[in-house]
């Protein structure tokens, strides 16, 4: 008698709870799916959440029934309104074995949860990426889908690193992760997050779900002319999505970070090379977005412990020498690109000729005077930057190769690295591009042992040439 007055579990509650149960299943394998967008999803949910809402309704109604028939006296006593006892004293077999099915149905749909649940990264045990482990050094790497960052990656992920790159694909490639991953497959050693850094949501969660040990911030528009038009946008990406990655480093206790900066933040120096203590006075919007974003790091490192290397790096060349990745920058912005990517496209045939934007520059032959460094030696640098880090410490440092070279002398270099001679147009200059700009790699040199070994201008190109030919539509020829 006092088993039935209080049962150990009412099914009229059991179906509430079935039912809420499943509807915050459903909330978050969705939240996780649109924030993620590498998350667990199956598409079976929305089919599943419609049979199992109708079911545990129906078993809610079953379940009021049978619970209103247990206690029907005193339910009549209370009540002036006639109710049909058949209908809960008496329930039809055919009824009654329906029922059964349904429960059974319900249980086995709930124990179907139970295993998503467990197979979704939010509820499963930590993964390699989520815990700390001893020996092994976590890099963060952001716009590791693009061309350097995909570069840096991969040399990361030699030296034994484990690495998450977070990229929004806008300026990135899919298929240099692609690649990656069928290099490095083993687990726990390289995971691919799809987000915008512009997102403080996406972000917050990426540094709560990862443990992090280091960060190489990337991520970023890059290129000067198009700074000129859309100066918001780089101000946005730039300045704005470093803030966000800063905010959650220092929330999440991540101690080291290595910041991917430009020889653009000096402008147009008027004495030559440019040492990490020439002024800062940059000229176009791109620059002054990532001069920016280093004043900001700089005014955080002030009362923070964190371990800081920010490299201003110049005009980058070449690819990976096995042939593994390279430059593929979207069909809409190769104009905006960098003059090896133009100078390739004339090779293959894609465009006519190259166009060399500013013929009555104080040089030597009257066009711009670059710095350029194989993207090799550039991903070099980082790697002993990161290996130099020190806590409570601010390092600054020019990444390039200490030697000028014309776009002229950079054309002929071309034409002799892909054997093609190269029409070329003369235009009137583009804005915001200074005359003559080269580095003085001294202090890097001296601190951090770097040199840049890859100087030879044709052998760069010569490198990224194999490359563009073996692959004419990027990574999507493979």
């Amino acid at each position: 008698m006092d088993a039935e007055k209080t049962p150990p579990i009412s099914p009229l509650f059991l179906s509430f709870s079935l039912q809420s149960f499943f509807s915050s299943f459903i909330l978050k394998s969705t939240y996780l799916t649109s924030k993620s967008h590498s998350q667990f999803y199956s598409p079976f949910f929305p089919f599943i959440r419609l049979f199992f809402s109708s079911h545990v309704s129906n078993l809610r109604g079953i379940f009021a029934i049978k619970a209103f028939g247990r206690k029907g006296g005193r339910s009549q006593a209370r009540s002036n309104r006639s109710m049909p006892i058949a209908v809960m004293e008496y329930p039809d077999p055919k009824r009654k074995s329906n029922i059964f099915g349904k429960l059974l149905m319900a249980a086995a749909l709930t124990a179907l949860c139970i295993i998503m649940l467990k197979h979704s990264p939010s509820f499963s045990t930590p993964t390699h990426f989520s815990r700390h482990e001893k020996g092994v050094t976590h890099v963060l790497v952001t716009g590791g889908a693009g061309y350097i960052g995909s570069h840096a990656a991969l040399r990361l992920l030699k030296e034994s690193y484990r690495v998450t790159i977070v990229d929004n694909l806008s300026r990135g490639n899919i298929g240099a992760i692609k690649v990656l991953q069928e290099l490095f497959p083993e687990p726990g050693r390289l995971q691919f997050i799809y987000a915008d850094l512009g997102d403080p949501d996406a972000v917050d969660k990426i540094f709560s779900e990862n443990a992090f040990d280091a960060v190489i911030h990337f991520a970023a528009v890059a290129y000067v002319g198009e700074s000129t038009t859309d100066p918001l946008k780089y101000y946005h990406n730039i300045t704005s999505n470093t803030l966000m990655v800063l905010k959650s480093m220092a929330v999440h206790g991540v101690g080291t970070l290595i910041y991917s900066s430009t020889c653009a933040t000096y402008g147009e120096p008027e004495k030559m090379p440019i040492t990490e203590e020439t002024p800062q006075v940059p000229i176009n919007p791109y620059g002054k977005a990532k001069k920016m974003a280093e004043d900001m790091i700089l005014d955080f490192s002030k009362n923070s412990d964190m371990a800081i290397m920010i490299l201003r790096y110049f005009n980058v060349i070449g690819s990976d020498p096995e042939g593994r990745l390279g430059e593929a920058p979207r069909p809409e912005l190769r104009e905006q690109g960098r003059i090896s990517g133009a100078c390739f496209d004339a090779a293959r045939g894609i465009i006519p000729g190259i166009k060399v934007k500013g013929t009555d520059y104080k040089t030597h032959d009257g066009t711009c005077i670059r710095d350029y460094i194989d993207v090799t030696d550039l991903v070099d640098a980082h790697l002993k930057a990161l290996q130099h880090a020190k806590a409570h410490n601010v390092g600054i440092y020019n990444v390039g190769t200490g030697k000028g070279r014309s776009v002229k002398e950079f054309v002929e270099a071309c034409k002799k690295a892909t054997g093609v001679d190269i029409k070329v147009e003369y235009l009137p200059r583009r804005p915001g591009d200074y005359a003559e700009v080269f580095s003085g790699p001294t202090k890097i040199r001296r601190e951090l042992n770097w040199t840049a070994r890859f100087t030879d201008l044709q052998e760069s190109l010569g490198i990224a040439w194999r490359w563009q030919k073996a692959h004419r539509n990027g990574y999507s020829s493979l």
